[in-house]
Parts: structure tokens; C-alpha cells; sequence
């Protein structure tokens, strides 16, 4: 691997964490080990959720910038007789991505290892070997030879199972593969703005954060949101990238290394038209690269932030990543480097005046 330079360690440490919705404590400690430097204040809320404030002018509006902590994964629900785990997916998985893949079992005796199985296609009729094997179908095989050895070494229902894959700089050094980029990119942006903003003069308080249970349904979002009140948000998040064999432009429009996405519209939200062409003109100001984006099938945490008291102004800022919501992900550090460069460069710009006219333009 090439030598990793301060940005990749942080990048390596967050992703190498193993955090699902629900048991986030393990990343939470990294993104606040990281975030700590740059902050005046640095706390959680009641779920979980990690809040760094970073004061500018101290009566100014209060921007959020949110990633959040967990990654796709599962829990345990059953060990059968013969020591087998039985799962519950935590977030959305394809079936076709889980199969012969590594796995982490968290127990409070320590980590277990373990990979996802089913039953062989040898065995199987010809019309089933053509068929997907379903979730409901798979188990996870720890090599234990019955139920009662498995909690011998610590297994029981509730135990966290994270994909195992470790942080790995590609060829072109540009190119990052890891597990878990949706969203400890995110956090890692989060990160990086504060430590932009370190000593510099903006006109607000900046809040960095990394929120619980967004892949089961935002929920330490809500909760984040509530606890910070801000007066603009900023969702920082992953987008499906489309620079891969047979995926047209009409359905993925984000090529690595071009920028980051505006996301117009998802499931969840409708952005704001106001602070989308406040953040695209910042961008066109500063020749930042991006693209806009649309995710019907998908959400990200401005659709709880956006809905919190009487309403946030709210974007999401997606990084263009190829396999997302499986063992591994790719992602250019370009888009990162850049996220960060429009966020930092916004938020420079967000006094009480804008964010007013910005509430104001929708």
C-alpha cells in the first residue's frame, strides 16, 4: 500500500471502523478523536449522535454539516443448534453482493469472525441455480459446531455483524477503495471543514456531525437536529456513480474525479431552491467542478433535518461512489478534496444577511 499521508490515515482509521445502525460507539470515538482539535465544544445527543461546535461570530445563523456514522450491516437474531447465525439486515442490502463475503461479529467477549453462506448450487436443481439466493435463506458460519459453543465465545442476539474490508489506496493513488465510504466520507468532510475554518473569520457557528441510524430511517438526524436548531443544513452524503460498464448517463450521471453532486431531488427531499443556487453560484464563482443529481430510490439525512421546528433550508452534497451497500466502495479523493473546498468556501459566505435572503428565495 502507498504510504498514507495525514488526510488517508484519517480516512483509513474512519472507514476501517466498525459502526451499524445502533452500535456507532466505535466510529463516534475516531470522527471525535479527529474533530476534537478544530472545536470549541463537542458533545453527543440522547442517541448517540456526535455534535462539534465550532464558534465563528458567536450570534451568528448555525450551519450543520452532517455525515453520519453507520454503515449498512446486520444483527444477530438466532444461533441455531448447530452453532449457524441466523441475521437481520441493519439498512439496504442486494442479495446478490453478501454471499462468500467476510464478516465481523461484535460480542462482548471480543470480535468473531465470520462468512456469509447458503446452501451450495451443487445441491440445488437446475431452475434454483438460476435464481438469486435471498437473504431470508443465507446464514453466517463462524465455525462453531453448535449453539452452545458459538455463546461460549460471546455470540448472542443483538450482536452487531459489520463487513470486514480493509482501507486500501488503489494503483492510481487518486482512487480510494474501502468498506463503509456511505458515509464516513461524510464524517470525514465534516472533519476537514472545521479544521478549514480553524482560524479563520466566518460570520456563524459551525456544527459538525455525525448522526446514528441514517441507513434505518434518519433517525439521529432528527435528533441532532433538534438539539442543534440550525438555520441551514448541508447532508453530506455518497451518490451512485454511472463511470462503469452499462450504466447510462439517463441513470447515474456522476463520474468519479468530476466534482461533487448537487442533489436536486430524492425521497426524502425536495432541495431547497434557494440554497442550491446560492451553493452552485459559490461554485461557478470558484470553478469548484460539480454536477447535479437526482436519487428517487434514495434519502439522505437533510430529509429529517429539513423538517425539524418550523424548517431548514437543506442540501445534500453527494461524493460520486461506485458499489455502494456492499463489502466495498471506490471513491476519487478529488471529490472529497473539492466537497470540502464548497462547503468551507459557503459556509465563508453565510452571514446573518444570506441565510436570510437564502430562507427567504425558495
Amino acid at each position: 500500500m502507498a504510504r498514507l499521508d495525514e488526510t488517508l490515515t484519517m480516512l483509513k482509521d474512519l472507514t476501517d471502523a466498525k459502526g451499524v445502525p445502533g452500535n456507532e460507539r466505535e466510529v463516534r470515538e475516531v470522527m471525535k478523536k479527529y474533530i476534537t482539535p478544530y472545536a470549541d465544544e463537542v458533545t453527543t445527543d440522547g442517541l448517540g449522535s456526535l455534535v462539534a461546535k465550532k464558534k465563528g461570530k458567536a450570534d451568528g445563523p448555525k450551519i450543520m454539516v452532517a455525515g453520519h456514522l453507520d454503515e449498512v450491516g446486520f444483527m444477530v437474531t438466532q444461533i441455531d443448534e448447530k452453532g449457524f447465525i441466523r441475521f437481520q439486515p441493519l439498512g439496504g442490502w442486494w442479495g446478490q453482493v453478501m454471499l462468500a463475503q467476510r464478516v465481523t461479529i461484535m460480542t462482548r467477549k471480543g470480535d468473531i469472525t465470520g462468512v456469509i453462506g447458503s446452501k451450495p448450487p451443487h445441491i440445488l436443481p437446475p431452475e434454483a441455480r438460476k435464481k438469486p439466493v435471498e437473504i431470508k435463506d443465507m446464514f453466517i458460519d463462524i465455525g462453531a459446531s453448535s449453539r452452545d459453543e458459538a455463546m461460549e465465545w460471546g455470540v448472542r442476539p443483538g450482536d452487531s455483524i459489520v463487513p470486514y474490508f480493509e482501507f486500501t489506496v488503489m494503483n492510481n493513488e487518486k482512487m480510494l477503495l474501502a468498506k463503509a465510504w456511505d458515509n464516513r466520507i461524510g464524517c470525514a468532510i465534516a472533519i476537514d471543514v472545521l479544521k478549514q475554518l480553524k482560524d479563520v473569520e466566518h460570520p456563524n457557528v459551525v456544527y459538525g456531525v455525525g448522526t446514528v441510524q441514517e441507513e434505518v430511517g434518519l433517525r439521529g438526524a432528527k435528533t441532532s437536529a433538534n438539539f442543534i436548531q440550525p438555520d441551514i443544513a448541508f447532508a453530506v452524503d455518497v451518490g451512485v456513480a454511472g463511470d462503469m460498464p452499462g450504466v447510462s448517463e439517463k441513470e447515474a450521471m456522476g463520474k468519479l474525479g468530476a466534482g461533487p453532486h448537487i442533489v436536486l431531488y430524492d425521497a426524502t427531499l425536495v432541495s431547497h431552491r434557494g440554497l442550491r443556487e446560492f451553493v452552485i453560484e459559490v461554485a461557478e464563482e470558484l470553478n469548484i467542478p460539480y454536477h447535479f443529481d437526482t436519487m428517487p430510490g434514495g434519502g439522505t439525512d437533510a430529509g429529517a433535518i429539513h423538517m425539524t421546528a418550523s424548517g431548514v433550508p437543506s442540501l445534500t452534497i453527494a461524493i460520486p461512489t461506485r458499489y455502494i451497500h456492499s463489502h466495498a466502495a471506490i471513491l476519487h479523493r478529488e471529490d472529497y478534496e473539492n466537497t470540502v473546498k464548497l462547503l468551507v468556501e459557503a459556509i465563508k459566505r453565510l452571514d446573518e444577511k444570506k441565510v436570510k435572503e437564502i430562507t427567504f428565495d425558495e
